[in-house]
């Protein structure tokens, strides 16, 4: 099998893989092959063939083992590679977390989500690379070279999913998940061109309910921001995973893409607001303005009413979240002698966070309570709200981590500043691509819907891709 013959979207590896044309170890080598022959893009932290492999022989067995006639009983991934962010757990392989301070584990079993996902089929091929415990919107740290971006290696591929995003853009796996607390999905989609489903609060079963996040609410009363959910090339790659991430036994999601075309008629919100303005000058770029345009206009002629909307956010949302986001840090267990190896940006807001009162945390996780009742109660005015995606084009390596911890931070909100209000809202959202740029970087938008549409805002990102 070579590159040129290869299936070019992520149904179509799994629908080879379930039909046998093609082997899960065929596969599993295609794409090992690929990651070796792209390392200079730094997606990878690790790769674990060995595993990868041992996984492919064995779902290749149970293929051989398994009449023609039961074959469309095999798992619903079966055979399909895949990659998994070094902040999450992968039995037999070291967890990071992208950071030189902490111990590097090997995890003795997998995640939730992963175990999910391996159940149903797919064959992790390694960890991908991850800002130092996913605080930052890019993927640089001081335990391996940085991520960098397909479309322009010189560039930021996002984070904190940005090696999983450059994976995928640069057809190092076919389809992959992440996870998102304040943009983690949505920036490096928008950064390489990809979809990136944020699904709401409790979407993905596995995504709280445990031990490590036993509520919808984080210790110190903050909103519960981080979930699950699908990176891919297409809305209907990204849909067959999220269907597979939540356990379906069936595939809705997918065959809601599939019926894209009869949904009509909405009524859809526009706006350039964001909560970061009482803090920072946010500049939206002509790339970025133009790409809003033409979602707006492509949305239009599907039939779905563009309106624009004059959202007013709380002015103190920039200081709860931003104490609320690094609140965790100051529960950090963590050597004397390894403080020195955080990176400037985590041992700044480490200390002060450590400085900081529990009660003044739970003052900021009441004020984000309060702004995600808001802007629900806005925001479920329209069936969904359109943003601009980024600002600008994504910056080049080295860009944040030149500048202080507050500046760096400052330039995080300037480039994404539409993203974490989503999070704390707890309301789904979705990144699409809808520019391709004379340069070959990619623009898109943001969708914001309403709880449970996830399905909704997939069947909109494939109306956007079909123009």
């Amino acid at each position: 099998m070579t590159a040129a013959g290869a299936p070019e979207t992520a149904i179509a590896w799994r629908d080879a893989l379930r039909r046998g044309e093609i082997s899960a170890r065929e596969a599993v080598a295609h794409f090992l092959a690929r990651i070796e022959d792209r390392a200079e893009l730094g997606a990878f932290l690790t790769v674990t063939a060995e595993h990868a492999r041992a996984a492919a022989a064995a779902a290749d067995a149970r293929f051989a083992a398994t009449p023609r006639s039961e074959r469309g009983g095999l798992p619903r991934l079966h055979g399909l590679p895949t990659a998994v962010k070094d902040l999450v757990e992968v039995a037999g392989a070291a967890t990071t977390r992208g950071s030189a301070a902490l111990r590097h584990p090997v995890a003795a079993s997998d995640a939730p989500g992963v175990a999910v996902l391996r159940a149903a089929g797919a064959i992790p091929l390694g960890k991908t690379q991850v800002p130092e415990l996913g605080l930052t919107g890019y993927s640089e740290n001081a335990i391996a070279p940085p991520a960098r971006n397909p479309l322009d290696p010189t560039r930021t591929p996002g984070g904190s999913s940005g090696g999983s995003a450059a994976a995928i853009a640069a057809d190092l796996i076919p389809v992959g998940p992440g996870t998102d607390g304040g943009g983690s999905i949505r920036i490096p989609a928008l950064a390489c061109g990809l979809v990136g489903l944020k699904p709401g609060l409790g979407a993905v079963p596995g995504d709280f309910g445990s031990a490590a996040a036993p509520s919808v609410h984080d210790e110190f009363g903050a909103p519960r921001l981080t979930v699950s959910g699908p990176l891919a090339r297409s809305a209907a790659d990204a849909a067959m995973l999220y269907d597979a991430q939540r356990g379906a036994a069936a595939e809705p999601a997918l065959a809601a893409v599939r019926a894209a075309d009869s949904l009509t008629g909405l009524r859809i919100a526009c706006t350039e607001a964001s909560p970061f303005a009482s803090a920072y000058p946010i500049a939206i770029g002509p790339e970025a303005r133009r790409a809003a345009e033409t979602a707006r206009d492509r949305l239009a002629r599907r039939g779905h009413r563009l309106e624009a909307a004059d959202f007013v956010y709380d002015p103190g949302y920039p200081d709860a979240f931003t104490t609320s986001w690094t609140a965790g840090l100051s529960r950090l267990p963590l050597a004397a002698s390894a403080e020195e190896r955080l990176m400037p940006l985590t041992r700044a807001f480490r200390t002060r966070a450590v400085a900081r009162s529990d009660a003044a945390h739970a003052r900021a996780g009441a004020r984000l309570r309060e702004f995600a009742a808001d802007v629900r109660e806005q925001w479920g005015a329209y069936d969904a709200v359109l943003t601009p995606g980024l600002t600008m084009l994504p910056p080049r390596i080295g860009a944040f981590t030149s500048l202080d911890a507050d500046d760096d931070y400052r330039l995080q909100c300037e480039w994404a500043p539409f993203t974490s209000m989503v999070n704390v809202s707890g309301l789904p959202a979705i990144a699409v691509p809808v520019l391709r740029l004379p340069t070959g970087h990619a623009m898109g938008v943001q969708i914001i819907g309403r709880v449970g549409g996830e399905h909704r805002l997939l069947q909109l990102a494939a109306q956007l891709a079909a123009e």
